[in-house]
């Protein structure tokens, strides 16, 4: 008798990606070739970090020779930060990006991004993420407002579908059906906005009158 094994869950995963100061005039092509390489952009800023943001963002590093220097590269015009997705973000996007030197990244890995756009050990023209829990802390450094937590699909997508949303989707189409509004998208939109089961419910509770 044959077991059928369901399928392996996949998840949508996030990375930080930075195009640092010296080469922000080479965005277009990059957003390119990451769009070819599988990813989503999923949000981008362009914005002038203070050596202060530099060492807060770079903590890790801090104490090592190299960190002045790095702060004041950093620091020293516009960049431009992306929130890259998809499966095995992380790693897929360290791979791309090539060693963390660019002299070394020209020797071994001459088609990675830090061989073509770097310039040396510290000017080497991106970064990425090392590991998730540098990404989780990088993204929300960089877009305090994002979730990071991977994002269901395939199989998990639809239990989360099944379990969170047709439910209220449903009851909220057999309103619809008996109200019959004049414009259902905007009723429906209203009503879905009022029936959120993810938002918090007030209970508001009587006030004994002090005597």
């Amino acid at each position: 008798m044959e077991i059928s094994m369901p399928p392996p869950q996949i998840y949508v995963e996030k990375t930080l990606a930075i195009i640092k100061p010296d080469i922000v005039d080479k965005e277009e092509e990059i957003q390119d070739i990451i769009l070819r390489s599988g990813f989503t952009i999923v949000q981008r800023r362009k914005l002038h970090l203070s050596p202060e943001h530099c060492s807060n963002f770079y903590v890790e590093q801090y104490g090592k020779m190299f960190f002045p220097n790095l702060t004041a590269y950093m620091s020293s015009g516009p960049l431009v930060a992306m929130i890259l997705a998809r499966h095995k973000a992380i790693s897929y996007w360290k791979e791309l990006l090539g060693p963390s030197n660019s002299l070394l990244a020209k020797e071994t890995h001459p088609d990675s991004l830090r061989a073509i756009y770097g310039t040396d050990d510290l000017r080497n023209a991106l970064h990425g993420s090392n590991d998730f829990a540098a990404a989780e802390r990088e993204i929300r450094f960089m877009f305090p407002e994002v979730i990071v937590e991977p994002i269901p699909v395939g199989q998990a997508a639809k239990d989360y579908l099944n379990l969170y949303v047709t439910p209220t989707l449903l009851e909220g189409l057999t309103e619809l059906c008996k109200q019959k509004p004049a414009d259902p998208f905007i009723w429906l939109a209203d009503w879905l906005l009022k029936n959120n089961p993810s938002k918090p419910k007030l209970c508001h509770h009587p006030v004994a009158e002090e005597h």
